[in-house]
């Protein structure tokens, strides 16, 4: 048996001494698919071929393979808000020197084999390129929404006619049929049709026959063979009645290319999902849009983009889903108002049977959300989370504060510890609104995502009331970290504008404690009577024992901690206390125990991270969530629950810190802010 030959890399011009970047000009032929499962790639960069405005925008023009030939190349890949740029080099993956993953039906070009090594190095490797949704190639390649429509969801003349308006709107399109099993995957139907795998529509045309007009989708292939066989088809009899002019009008091949033409009646049929991509978020078939396939199509809206980045924090921001409600509110969460309605409607004849309907949504803002988890195809690793996002009214002027900040919605300027909120254009009324545990355990959402999806995206295009809303962003589970980028589409004459919240300046410290109880003062007394040096002070370890003496065994301290509570006062450097410090620290010792009790839910002495901030606020401490999360990182050890001496520690070091800030002389430090001036020394 010959033994095959191990892959290996080499540069073009070694692999084809006649190779050009690209053959006359690029087409859906171009790219053909090699041993790598990227069908999901290569599907829509055949789509890309039919748009030359969005393709050079991936494919920047003037590179070559001959002229001022340095062996690098350059692409642009959408990426979460911005567009990327990603360098190559010129060697591809060969076998017996042939290209061993995509490569052109006329061998000598390589434009394709480069853009798919691109995107291999954008996202990990091209190990992370295997089995995808095309969808998420779409958005890469466009910065557009992609979004799913069921085939069956509208008659075979509808869906012809939805299909070819997106195309004239410079849409990605391509289909799909679902594999029941995961064996399923790659079986060829009767009529020639793979299932599982993504076909790209690349074209929608009509011809004229005897009997009157056939309304026909042209499809692709990605592998570049294997093609349906059915009616209209390269070799189907169909063709016999249709006149010359109109094949060489629409180019038909009869040629194993991995491209052909369907009816619309044969693809309703066959297919179960086609996957689109609009530049600009106008949803392919309106809900009430006119069923007649022979009217014109809308004019395209405009729209206005609001983005925003965030991440989901272990401990701090990830939340999980509704199911967890201690720390659903913890999630992201970013303020939207919609400050007019849309533009009125113009009804065609079609649409008047359902004239009132339309008035009523006239009066209401369409918006699209879309939420995306970032970098989750790295290291040869595809490892989505299931991901979604709801949305909640907000009534200006309610009061939905936490109750422990103690402030009021009209308020300008109060303390809030929600970790992300995206303000646009929002009224003075609303700023600062703090929506915790409470509000979410109430109330009910407007709009959402649907279901918890294992997606890169998800979407949802809503129709809402004028007026204030907040967005939470969420994994299903709590304590997933990732990073995430959520976009906010909304029509003209919402007046959408971007302004990221910035937590309060202001902190609270309440400094009042409650009266010294008798018996821990005369045990104060009869433990520096029996144990304190000439000094009448208690070190670190007589300090130690008598703290353990009063706690509760799962709340007692190590020795560390309480030589943090010994510096935590005014001791001059030595690491002792007198008999009037001792007292009031042991009561606070019994405030703090008092608080972390009652977020120590399932009593086994710890906390969890989601309780930190509420705990801290009942301790008389308000920060915002980057403090809170700069420190769980310090006093939780990277734990995801806190022990009580981590809670103390905590709460002593924010003290001190607050009286320092409090003595600071420099006016720089204070024009900076207390936020500042604690994430600065927390790090330390």
């Amino acid at each position: 048996m010959k033994r095959m030959q191990a892959a290996t890399q080499l540069p073009i011009q070694e692999i084809s001494a006649n190779a050009v970047f690209v053959e006359d000009t690029t087409c859906t032929t171009d790219i053909c698919q090699g041993q790598l499962g990227d069908c999901w790639l290569l599907a829509a960069l055949s789509c890309l071929t039919m748009h030359p405005n969005l393709f050079v925008k991936v494919v920047p023009p003037n590179q070559s393979l001959t002229e001022s030939y340095a062996g690098i190349f350059h692409f642009m890949f959408w990426q979460y808000g911005e567009w990327v740029e990603v360098v190559v080099d010129d060697r591809l993956p060969v076998r017996e020197g042939r290209l061993l993953f995509s490569y052109s039906c006329t061998r000598n070009e390589y434009w394709s084999a480069l853009v798919e090594k691109a995107y291999a190095k954008l996202i990990g490797s091209y190990g992370s390129l295997k089995g995808g949704n095309i969808s998420e190639a779409m958005e890469d390649f466009t910065g557009g929404i992609a979004y799913s429509l069921p085939v069956s969801s509208r008659a075979p003349r509808v869906m012809w006619k939805a299909l070819s308006a997106a195309l004239s709107r410079g849409s990605l399109l391509s289909c799909f049929i679902q594999a029941s099993n995961y064996r399923e995957i790659g079986t060829v139907t009767a009529e020639g049709l793979v299932k599982g795998h993504a076909y790209a529509i690349t074209d929608t045309d009509t011809v004229k026959k005897p009997a009157g007009e056939a309304l026909l989708l042209r499809l692709r292939n990605p592998w570049g063979f294997v093609e349906y066989s059915g009616p209209w088809s390269d070799t189907s009899k169909d063709w016999d009645d249709v006149d010359a002019a109109e094949k060489k009008r629409i180019d038909l091949k009869n040629s194993e290319d991995g491209e052909f033409w369907i009816s619309a009646e044969d693809f309703n049929k066959l297919f179960d999902t086609v996957e689109l991509c609009s530049v600009d978020p106008d949803p392919i078939v309106e809900e009430d849009t006119s069923t007649d396939p022979d009217s014109p199509a809308d004019p395209p809206s405009a729209w206005t983009l609001s983005s925003h980045k965030g991440s989901w924090v272990s401990g701090s921001t990830a939340g999980g889903s509704c199911s967890y409600p201690r720390s659903f509110w913890k999630n992201p969460q970013f303020q939207l108002v919609l400050a007019e309605h849309d533009d009125d409607i113009e009804m065609t004849p079609g649409e008047k049977k359902v004239a009132e309907k339309q008035k009523e949504k006239a009066k209401q803002c369409t918006v699209l959300v879309e939420l995306l988890q970032k970098d989750r195809r790295k290291k040869e690793k595809i490892n989505f989370l299931h991901i979604a996002f709801h949305i909640y009214r907000v009534r200006e002027g309610g009061k939905m504060c936490c109750p422990c900040v103690r402030c009021e919605c009209e308020c300008s300027t109060f303390l809030v510890n929600l970790t992300s909120f995206l303000f646009l254009q929002v009224p003075p009324k609303l700023r600062g609104l703090c929506l915790d545990q409470s509000f979410f355990s109430f109330k009910q959402p407007v709009g959402s995502s649907g279901v918890y999806q294992p997606f890169r995206a998800v979407w949802r295009e809503v129709r809402l009331d004028p007026g204030n809303y907040v967005i939470l962003a969420s994994t299903y589970s709590p304590n997933q970290p990732a990073e995430f980028f959520l976009r906010v589409y909304s029509k003209t004459g919402n007046n959408l504008g971007t302004q990221d919240f910035t937590c309060s300046t202001g902190f609270l410290m309440v400094m009042s404690m409650p009266p010294v109880l008798p018996e821990d003062r005369k045990r104060v007394q009869k433990t520096f009577d029996e144990v304190a040096g000439p000094d009448d002070k208690l070190n670190a370890k007589e300090f130690m024992k008598l703290v353990n003496s009063v706690m509760e065994k799962d709340y007692q301290l190590p020795l560390e901690t309480c030589r943090q509570l010994i510096f935590g006062e005014e001791t001059g450097g030595r690491s002792s206390l007198t008999r009037e410090q001792t007292e009031p620290v042991l009561t606070s010792l019994r405030s703090l125990q008092s608080i972390f009790f009652k977020f120590d839910q399932d009593s086994s002495g710890t906390m969890s991270p989601f309780e930190l901030s509420l705990a801290l606020q009942a301790a008389g401490v308000q920060c915002d969530g980057q403090v809170i999360q700069l420190l769980w990182e310090r006093f939780g050890s990277g734990e995801l629950h806190l022990p009580f001496h981590g809670f103390v520690a905590c709460v002593t070091r924010l003290r001190k810190l607050f009286a320092l800030y409090k003595s600071e002389s420099n006016p720089e430090v204070k024009d900076r802010g207390i936020n500042t001036w604690l994430l600065r020394l927390l790090t330390v």
